[in-house]
């Protein structure tokens, strides 16, 4: 019998033979949004390991929109060759079949260091811009307010996820999935903390859904059904104040009537000072409730991390599909690995196929007697 998460699934057009994906990753290494040679190899390694589906990082839609000076981009024609050139390279081995992109606007979070850089906002000296949100309310104390955006900004931001969007048609992704979570601009939007206007774009919850659907709309026109678009949320704030998950059960209904194909359900981000109930798989719940009521495909992540523990979230319905960070990127072939301690048959690369079979978890890999 096959595992769970070595199942197939249907997701809007395309058949994913699995249920890994690669969950999107910051690297911080792009160059004015210009995906460079670490893209190559962290994606083209990423893409051995057996997921169904390889998300690329979140990717800015204009330059204002990044989270530092070193996020990838995919607002001109320079991002753009780049990032052909990268998937060129990926596909040419890739053994996962599908790759995607996820598309954002870091909102009021925009304009900060490197996390090795010790992150914070960054001074207008070290090349640090001008952030923007839906309201002029600053993430945390000691960052800059944002500026509100006004019916031009709004209308220029939605501009920039479709021309972004395009750009991934062209280039073949076969995955779009609009950034909506961690405190970004969307969430920001969503978010009674974050959002504080008092137009047709704040206040009641129909109010502060009004500009995430706005861009989820105009991005699903020009997004192909034969394809997948998909969402990630923040399912909660974290707070009594905040977003909750029955505001983000009742978003995800709009979006599945828009035509969406897939949730992924995460949390968090949208202010300092919330404490968060950081533990495995703490945000399964959240997948399994909205999977639930809305019908949805939901993709579950965070501190996912044990093939058994994934499988279990598969095969009890509480996800249709997990998604994995740190876990691949401390073993890239997580999927090999998954499924030697799950029994099923996953294929590897013709190249490293002297490193197979079963060599983890706990094994030693040791010389045939007599090698040298």
């Amino acid at each position: 019998m096959v595992p769970s998460l070595f199942s197939p699934i249907q997701l809007g057009g395309i058949s994913l033979p699995n249920r890994i994906v690669v969950a999107p990753m910051c690297q911080y290494s792009a160059d004015a949004g210009v995906a460079s040679d670490w893209h190559l190899i962290h994606l083209g390694s990423l893409a051995l390991g057996g997921a169904g589906l390889l998300m690329l990082e979140a990717t800015a839609v204009e330059p204002e929109g990044r989270i530092s000076l070193g996020d990838l981009g995919l607002y001109d024609e320079a991002c753009e060759r780049a990032l052909a050139r990268i998937l060129a390279g990926i596909r040419r081995w890739a053994t996962t079949p599908a790759i995607g992109i996820q598309i954002a606007h870091a909102g009021r979070k925009a304009s900060v260091r490197r996390p090795w850089e010790g992150g914070g906002p960054l001074d207008p000296a070290e090349g640090g811009w001008t952030t923007s949100g839906p309201s002029a309310l600053a993430f945390a104390p000691d960052w800059p307010v944002p500026e509100a955006l006004d019916s031009a900004g709004l209308e220029r931001v939605k501009a920039a996820f479709v021309a972004t969007a395009e750009r991934a048609l062209r280039l073949g992704f076969d995955v779009v999935e609009l950034h909506g979570a961690h405190g970004y601009l969307l969430h920001e939007f969503l978010s009674p903390l974050s959002n504080r206007r008092t137009d047709s774009h704040g206040g009641s919850r129909a109010r502060r859904q009004r500009f995430p659907l706005e861009v989820a709309q105009a991005v699903r026109a020009v997004w192909p059904r034969d394809r997948v678009l998909g969402i990630r949320v923040s399912a909660t704030d974290w707070s009594q104040e905040g977003l909750s998950l029955d505001d983000t059960i009742a978003f995800v209904s709009e979006l599945k009537a828009l035509g969406f194909d897939y949730v992924c359900a995460s949390s968090g981000g949208i202010a300092s000072g919330i404490h968060v109930p950081i533990g495995p798989g703490y945000q399964v719940p959240l997948a399994a409730r909205i999977k639930a009521e809305t019908g949805l495909a939901t993709r579950a992540v965070g501190l996912i991390t044990d093939p058994d523990q994934a499988e279990a979230i598969i095969g009890q319905g509480q996800a249709d599909l997990v998604a994995l960070a740190r876990a691949f990127l401390d073993d890239p072939h997580w999927g090999w690995h998954a499924a030697d301690a799950l029994g099923a048959t996953l294929a590897a690369p013709p190249q490293y196929d002297r490193s197979r079979p079963k060599l983890w978890p706990g094994r030693t890999l040791r010389p045939p007697s007599g090698a040298r």
